[in-house]
């Protein structure tokens, strides 16, 4: 080997990109005035692409591997260059390495409550969060809808509108689904499956793959989640006047352990369970009341007056007449009579004069 073939080589120019980011996309190689040497090598690692960039145009790409950049490699970027040196002096291109492999656990949530109407609580706000999963599906695409000249593109410039297409995508997926809201827990994998499918022909056209998206929680607002609580706390606790004989046997064996014996403790104890079985009762009644009506109360008795020798008497009730004197000549009134008549006269004291003899011949 001559000592120019020796100093030649020891000058080969090697174009490659380690990155030691984790979230980098794509990175634009950097050579001063973009001349790379005919003969370089192109070293291309596995989760990698390469792009060639010429005046503007995307002149080539290529796949992991190492490649001696010759112009059996670029056809196309030979051809626009024409090469009129006999292929030797070096040429301008921009090269982008492009990231391929999957950027896991990128997170998203809901900035805003999202209003449902779900079919057992009626009108709700939702929030939810989880994470998804993305990569370069077709690294030219990307680099004309979204890199452009940009030297370093990373998850964080594209993330945003990754979540904002989420959440758009989530609100359409549960309004249309019309999935009750305590059987979302056995659903996530579905809706974030469907909301994925979905979103996947959007992020395509930026040359991106949407791999997998997670929802990880669908939470309710502070008070609903506590009135929730509330309702699971009364269906665990099933019969309530087991659970107050149950408790007051708690406090029964808690009272007997207080060294002060039956005083006041005691005392306390008794109010608590008489304001327990009343609270209990309460609570019966109305279920009770719905199952046997109560009927009203009856109408009261009538009252009758009798006169006799110019004095009124009463007022008795119909069972006590006779033996205040009442025959069949006695004047007799109630409320609702225009005035006073003979009792034999009367409809409504014809069943208790039915006893009374009439009056002797000749009378």
């Amino acid at each position: 080997m001559g000592l120019f073939e020796k100093i030649r080589a020891e000058f080969i120019d090697i174009v490659e990109w380690i990155d030691n980011s984790n979230d980098t996309i794509a990175y634009r190689f950097e050579r001063h005035n973009n001349e790379i040497k005919m003969g370089a090598k192109l070293t291309v690692r596995p989760g990698q692409k390469a792009v060639f960039v010429n005046e503007g145009q995307i002149a080539d790409s290529f796949q992991p591997g190492m490649y001696e950049l010759t112009t059996q490699n670029l056809p196309i970027l030979s051809t626009l260059k024409g090469w009129k040196y006999g292929f030797n002096s070096p040429f301008k291109a921009e090269v982008y390495f492009f990231n391929t492999k999957i950027f896991t656990n990128l997170k998203w949530g809901t900035a805003n409550p999202i209003t449902v109407r779900d079919p057992e609580l009626g009108p709700v706000r939702l929030r939810a969060f989880g994470s998804y999963n993305l990569r370069v599906a077709d690294p030219a695409n990307l680099l004309q809808e979204l890199v452009s000249t940009d030297g370093l593109f990373q998850v964080d410039e594209i993330s945003d509108q990754i979540r904002n297409m989420i959440m758009t995508s989530l609100a359409t997926a549960i309004g249309t689904a019309r999935i009750p809201l305590l059987d979302f827990a056995a659903r996530y994998g579905e809706l974030g499956e469907t909301i994925r499918t979905t979103m996947q022909p959007e992020v395509q056209r930026f040359g991106l793959e949407l791999t997998q998206l997670l929802i990880e929680n669908v939470s309710l607002p502070p008070e609903v989640e506590t009135a929730l609580d509330k309702r699971t706390s009364m269906g665990i606790i099933g019969n309530m006047q087991q659970y107050a004989q149950f408790q007051a046997a708690n406090a029964i064996e808690e009272s007997a352990k207080n060294p002060n014996g039956g005083g006041t403790p005691a005392l306390d104890f008794g109010v608590g369970i008489a304001m327990g079985q009343q609270l209990i009762n309460v609570m019966q009644q109305p279920a009770q009341t719905t199952a046997s009506p109560v009927p009203p109360p009856p109408p009261p008795a009538v009252q009758w007056f009798i006169s006799r020798d110019g004095q009124n008497f009463g007022p008795f009730p119909p069972n006590q007449l006779l033996q205040n004197g009442l025959t069949r000549e006695s004047y007799v009134w109630r409320t609702g009579m225009a005035g006073w008549q003979r009792a034999e006269e009367v409809p409504d004291l014809a069943s208790i004069l039915s006893s009374v003899p009439p009056p002797p011949p000749g009378a």
